[in-house]
């Protein structure tokens, strides 16, 4: 029986698979909705505000005074107390915009018996506590290509009913060129297997105006450690391809080599951009890589940190 209800799935067309995708998405939205509320509620070290000098009410701190400013700048009573002059920064206070992408192409979909969840949920769930999180901290979220950059309390949700509304993004398993603004950052989730060329033009087409970036890799752990043996057939699910290994155990030596080459080759499209890069599995809490993401993302705002490439969770 299993046999057969492999065949009649094989024999549907790609437009009715991508309809059964989006609507079994659709099913699950709700709790992944929950399950992000919660991961954002951990995540005690967010973005405290945007520590950067600007026009704003609130007080940041004191500078020394640099010769060309305009004098009406100098704080007199604080500079009473010492023998230099000193400026009373406040705080920016303009709401800057995070850019979310989520990648829900097929390959997304995949589960192992020692992953927590499927490559998507964990993407969703990691997409939706980050955005969930950075309206808390003031900022606005918007998805790329799908939803505008807002700061609703209700965020998490705002991003569901985007995507649950759109099944025509099955297919894309890289972000739209969408050029962010200069100050604005970009969070793609994503397994980036896709082509090395095909990633770097992606991050090139949205980093146009300056906009900062952070790739987050989602690894179902088999995928990195391929612990087979024995004949395998793999099975591309994207454009449905199959191939018979006869021998996995030896062949796996090899896919391990090209996993560890396409790895440094991200890492090293986020060095040259000045992103970072965040390698999460799902066997792993999806709170580890949301708190790192914040946490980058904050240093990125406040200037404290150059290019970074890491690993989380």
């Amino acid at each position: 029986m299993a046999r057969v209800r492999v065949l009649e799935t094989e024999k549907r067309s790609p437009a009715r698979r991508e309809t059964d995708a989006a609507l079994s998405l659709a099913q699950r939205l709700p709790r992944l909705v929950l399950e992000a509320r919660r991961a954002a509620a951990t995540l005690t070290h967010g973005i405290h505000g945007r520590r950067r000098a600007g026009i704003g009410e609130t007080f940041w701190q004191f500078r020394p005074f640099v010769t060309g400013e305009a004098a009406q700048r100098v704080d007199w009573r604080r500079s009473a107390r010492d023998d230099r002059l000193y400026v009373r920064e406040r705080e920016w206070e303009a709401a800057q915009s995070v850019w979310l992408w989520i990648d829900r192409s097929a390959s997304m979909g995949y589960v192992s018996s020692l992953a927590q969840a499927p490559k998507i949920e964990r993407a969703l769930v990691l997409g939706m506590a980050l955005g969930d999180t950075f309206v808390n901290a003031g900022e606005r979220v918007g998805v790329l290509g799908l939803m505008r950059a807002r700061a609703s309390r209700q965020i998490a949700e705002k991003i569901a009913q985007a995507i649950a509304g759109d099944p025509y993004s099955l297919d894309d398993d890289l972000p739209p060129r969408a050029p962010i603004g200069r100050f604005d950052e970009a969070v793609l989730v994503s397994d980036f297997l896709s082509p090395v060329d095909d990633i770097a033009a992606a991050v090139d087409g949205i980093a146009g105006r300056g906009g900062r970036g952070h790739l987050v890799m989602i690894v179902d752990p088999v995928e990195e450690t391929f612990p087979f043996s024995g004949q395998a057939v793999l099975h591309e699910p994207e454009v449905g391809l199959q191939l018979r290994v006869g021998d996995a155990g030896s062949w796996g030596a090899t896919y391990r080599d090209r996993i560890k080459l396409h790895r440094e080759a991200l890492f090293d499209i986020a060095r040259r951009r000045g992103w970072t890069i965040t390698v999460h599995h799902t066997d792993r809490p999806a709170t580890e890589a949301a708190l790192r993401v914040v946490t980058l993302v904050q240093a990125a705002r406040g200037g404290h940190i150059g290019p970074v490439a890491g690993i989380g969770g």
